[in-house]
């Protein structure tokens, strides 16, 4: 009998060490063809490492930066970090700066880039710059990973650089980026010097390959004044866990009314970015402050509404915690008054 339970123990210690628990012992890692690969925490961590040392010798990870203003907001105007280029552009130090970066296999042509373009420019003249990282488009997910702290690297020279020679004022930029592209913008919010980014909106920062508990390797709370986190595929290609000093978690944050089964999770991952794009048009998100992020999960933050909504501009000086936000299935997705 103690041999049998003894035997038992062991079957079921082997089975506890399997059990696989996506963003903590390892990654649930998205193929090209849509489907999924397990990939352990050391194993990805050994990678990742060995990569990160070949990719500090390499030039290949290009980035292009595209201007848009009201006096060019259909066409583009390419930029560099050098003064012939700025001086030549139609950049207004005297507007608000928004950059916006785009996550993986995506382009300067998605909607992180010209749908939250054209909502901010319903507020007004900007200067609206998307980033269009050439390696976010490889095949290999992992490969992008790597890429990213390099981009995030160049994202911050062009800060820097228009900050020192050209009137660029921290306190009106915001950097806004999807997916990978949140990573990014964490990047970017750690290299910037002398001073630091007022704004970063993380919409749906992407979990795998990344660890909540590695924030120096991840966009972290602060990466700049103020980050907001918009979080809603978590636990699959996005986060679960509390990324920005304020975190909102629609519809509980895992999964999207309207998208269906959404086995992927791609639909639900690509919301954020819509709904981020109509709160700065409508500022139509109310939300429901949380005791934590299990709370928001959950859905169990109580019926009172707060005063907080989600993408508001006044959040940066307003806000911190974890939300529960409310969503329609179909557009307007925001509750609205």
């Amino acid at each position: 009998m103690k041999l049998l339970l003894a035997l038992t123990f062991c079957v079921l210690a082997a089975n506890a060490s399997e059990i696989r628990e996506n963003g903590e012992n390892g990654w649930y890692v998205p193929q090209a063809d849509g489907t999924f690969e397990w990939m352990d925490k050391e194993v990805a961590e050994s990678y990742l490492e060995a990569h990160a040392e070949l990719e500090g010798r390499s030039v290949l990870n290009p980035v292009t930066f595209y201007l848009y203003t009201q006096s060019n907001r259909d066409w583009a105007q390419e930029i560099t970090a050098s003064s012939s280029s700025i001086s030549n552009s139609y950049f207004n130090p005297n507007n608000p700066t928004r950059i916006t970066i785009h996550g993986w296999s995506s382009s300067k042509d998605e909607f992180i880039n010209y749908g939250v373009r054209d909502a901010w420019f319903t507020q007004g003249d900007m200067n609206m710059i998307a980033v269009d990282w050439g390696r976010a488009r490889s095949v290999d997910y992992a490969s992008s990973v790597v890429a990213v702290p390099g981009v995030g690297e160049q994202v911050a020279k062009l800060i820097n650089f228009l900050r020192d020679n050209h009137g660029l004022n921290l306190d009106t930029t915001m950097v806004i980026g999807h997916s990978l592209g949140a990573h990014v913008s964490g990047y970017a919010g750690k290299n910037v010097k002398n001073g630091q980014l007022h704004t970063i909106i993380g919409l749906d920062p992407a979990l795998p390959l990344f660890s909540y508990d590695s924030p120096s390797k991840r966009l972290s709370s602060t990466d700049a004044w103020y980050v907001e986190s918009i979080q809603t595929n978590g636990g699959s290609l996005g986060f679960l866990k509390p990324i920005g000093k304020g975190a909102f978690y629609p519809n509980g944050g895992k999964s999207q009314p309207g998208c269906g089964w959404d086995l992927t999770g791609s639909c639900s991952h690509s919301r954020s970015v819509i709904y981020y794009a109509e709160a700065v048009i409508a500022d139509n998100f109310p939300t429901m402050r949380c005791g934590d992020y299990e709370e928001a999960v959950d859905k169990s933050c109580g019926n009172s509404y707060s005063s907080v909504r989600m993408g508001a501009v006044i959040n940066a000086y307003m806000v911190s915690g974890d939300y529960y936000v409310p969503v329609n299935s179909e557009a307007p997705y925001g509750y609205g008054n």
